[in-house]
């Protein structure tokens, strides 16, 4: 299963605002994609509860994961909006 470490570029973490945007092309993508901490068990990243209950900060670093085909442009995707300031 591919699966990338991307750390959080937005400055206040991923609270309401990133993490929706994130949710929204998460659940655009032709694959199921999961996101978490590295030392936890992933979420769906098409919840924005799961999403919001990581609590993840700027600088953070998370793990996404996803299997099938388009797994690996699927995670480059998510990955480079991730480490945006989703902020500015």
């Amino acid at each position: 299963m591919p699966h990338l470490l991307v750390t959080v570029g937005s400055r206040n973490g991923l609270h309401a605002r990133p993490a929706t945007l994130f949710v929204q092309a998460a659940a655009r993508q032709p694959v199921k994609v999961t996101v978490g901490r590295p030392d936890q068990p992933p979420v769906d990243a098409g919840s924005l509860l799961s999403v919001l209950a990581l609590a993840a900060k700027h600088g953070d670093a998370l793990q996404l994961a996803a299997e099938g085909e388009r797994a690996e442009a699927a995670l480059e995707e998510l990955a480079l909006l991730l480490s945006q300031d989703l902020d500015a």
